[in-house]
């Protein structure tokens, strides 16, 4: 059974999807304490109980209930100066780009949604925090939690990105207090950090006790008597999180199947009351076109579908940064499965609502739609303009909101506007055809520069990963300054710079390593940025094994017995996107922070003008 959305507030009335498959895409314009280990399984949170009943007159009618959801926040406290291409209503097969995102705005929509329906749940699937511009992660994302307290939202579903600080440092996201687990002072604006007020959610995220990080389940009742039902959550993280940050922060843990591990939570679930299951995953798909549709869904969110139990009747997603809403029918399955994601930065907002029988204690309708969160528009860095659009409903900022997200910039400004240096054009982060890029070579050389000197290191050459490069560093085209925020967004996680020893063969290895790592595929490499004077070639063609070529320092052949210093970061330095090779290098010097290196370089150097990208030569095209 479908139905359609229904909405009282006429500045809300759009079109909504009813499980239609079709298809989605997000675009963008010009683009604690520490909570100590349990030996049993945490306790199941349950989130306050909703007082009010059903509207509906009759008693028979289903119980209408409504899911706002989100995903990949990042951290995105201000509206991101990005856009959505969205349907024209005036012109068939035309779009019109809308101006959307920053959390006071999808405040002010989570609230405004929130009076049509008193039967409601907000939820996350994860990365709200971690990979965060400047204004939150300057106060390691206390900013964020404290603006999403103010918003008032019931679970969050833990992603790999909240994991970038490590274990510790996550639960003292829940629980709150100042200690320090990371470089960067906690608790610096306030001297105190209450914690978020909501449940974090990690069902396959286990502890060697068989205990998890976080509760693995939670539930939400509406209603009283006779008309009162339950729904109940699954908060699931990637499996994959291990390869994805620092091994150093999730020693201990280990990420399940996220499909076994949801089927095994259903009887408990059941066991409690739950009329319906939702699971909110921080893993997900791509499609092309609509963010209200499906066309075209793949992925690594496909599987995991085609494996759940029958029960699940709506799954949450995210990861991908890709918005869609689908009807998805597992293969040789009597059901559809209901499959969200509000892509990334908060830009949207999905609105999902069920129908369910108390009396049959089930699901007896579903539909979604995602939301638009129009903000007042922007100019971008290029000058141009982009304003709000009549054909979408426009929200203001919630006053609660914005208050926390304005304390955190005003302390933050000083910082943020520093000029750092010159640079003569914008400097890109997107690959050419070899996987290089001029931003990632050049943040290679700085690390290498900052690490050269005899009592640094005496570094030979530096590797930079591509995952830790996050935004391009534009200025105009006749070229101009750049401020430590602009730094920051490029290179927001914090790590610190490591020079260990490898052997020739050891370089050579952790170069074949970097065809299998992470995400990366070999129809579009993603290689580590090499500095100036190190190259090489490679050939996919060629087996694993046998696939690098003519590695070469300052012109000479790198030989496999010679020892070589190199630059990393601690997230490679650990081993992170699975580079085990690197842990295996002999400790040398280590310490300075990333962005301070980078900094430096532009300081000295300014101005600076972007690196070749011809340090990489493919052989295989």
């Amino acid at each position: 059974m479908h139905f359609p959305l229904r909405f009282s507030s006429p500045s809300l009335r759009f079109p909504c999807i009813a499980l239609l498959a079709c298809s989605t895409l997000l675009a963008g314009c010009s683009q604690l304490q520490t909570a100590h280990e349990s030996a049993t399984q945490p306790s199941v949170p349950t989130a306050a109980k909703e007082a009010s009943p059903d509207a509906t007159p009759s008693g028979d009618a289903p119980v209408k209930v409504r899911i706002l959801a989100f995903n990949d926040l990042h951290g995105n406290l201000e509206p991101p100066h990005l856009a959505v291409f969205a349907p024209d209503p005036n012109r068939e097969h035309s779009s019109v780009v809308v101006p959307a995102g920053g959390i006071a705005y999808m405040a002010d929509a989570i609230s405004r949604l929130k009076q049509e329906n008193p039967n409601h749940a907000v939820v996350s699937a994860g990365d709200m925090i971690g990979a965060s511009p400047l204004l939150s992660a300057l106060f390691l994302d206390e900013a964020t939690i404290d603006a999403v307290n103010a918003i008032g939202i019931d679970f969050n579903a833990v992603g790999n990105h909240e994991f970038d600080k490590g274990s510790n440092e996550l639960l003292r996201m829940q629980h709150g207090g100042c200690e320090r687990f990371t470089p960067r002072l906690p608790c610096s604006l306030d001297g105190h950090f209450a914690g978020a007020n909501f449940g974090f959610l990690a069902a396959n995220t286990q502890r060697k006790n068989g205990g998890t990080l976080f509760p693995a389940i939670g539930i939400k009742t509406f209603g009283d008597g006779a008309r009162s039902v339950k729904v109940g959550f699954i908060g699931l993280t990637l499996k994959g999180t291990a390869k994805l940050v620092a091994p150093g922060g999730v020693q201990g843990i280990r990420f399940a199947d996220e499909a076994a591990t949801a089927n095994t939570l259903v009887p408990q679930l059941k066991a409690q009351g739950a009329d319906a299951i939702v699971v909110l995953i921080h893993q997900g798909g791509t499609t092309a076109g609509s963010y209200n549709g499906c066309s075209g869904l793949a992925g690594d969110i496909v599987p995991i579908l085609d494996r759940l139990d029958p029960a699940i009747d709506v799954v949450v997603s995210g990861h991908t940064h890709h918005a869609y809403i689908c009807d998805y029918r597992p293969p040789q399955a009597n059901r559809s499965l209901l499959l969200t994601s509000a892509g990334r930065y908060g830009m949207l907002l999905t609105d999902i609502e069920l129908a369910i029988d108390p009396h049959a204690h089930k699901v007896v309708g579903k539909a979604a739609r995602n939301v638009i969160v129009q903000n007042e528009g922007f100019t971008d860095d290029k000058g141009r303009s982009v304003a709000p659009n009549a054909a979408y409903p426009r929200f203001a900022q919630n006053a609660a909101v914005a208050a926390v997200v304005e304390r955190y910039a005003q302390a933050s400004a000083p910082l943020a506007q520093r000029t750092v240096g010159r640079l003569t054009a914008s400097l890109s982060r997107q690959p050419v055809a070899s996987g290089e890029s001029p931003l990632g070579n050049l943040i290679a050389d700085a690390q290498l520069a900052a690490t050269q000197a005899p009592q640094n290191g005496g570094a030979q050459l530096a590797l930079m990963n591509p995952g830790g490069v996050r935004a391009d560093i534009e200025v105009p085209p006749e070229g101009g300054n750049v401020n430590f925020a602009q730094l920051f967004k490029a290179q927001p996680f914090g790590n610190n710079l490591i020079v260990r020893r490898l052997t020739g063969k050891q370089l050579r290895t952790v170069l074949e390593q970097q065809f299998r790592s992470g995400s990366n595929t070999t129809a579009r490499p993603r290689v580590l940025f090499p500095s100036q004077g190190f190259s090489y070639a490679y050939d996919l063609k060629q087996p694993p094994g046998k696939r690098i070529r003519d590695m070469k320092l300052n012109g000479k052949p790198v030989q496999d017995n010679a020892y070589y210093r190199v630059t990393m970061n601690s997230y490679l330095a650990n081993g992170g996107d699975n580079f085990s090779v690197f842990k295996r290098g002999e400790p040398v010097a280590g310490g300075m922070p990333d962005i301070d290196a980078l900094e430096g370089y532009l300081q000295i150097r300014s101005p600076v003008s972007p690196p070749a990208t011809d340090r990489i030569q493919r052989l295989d095209r």
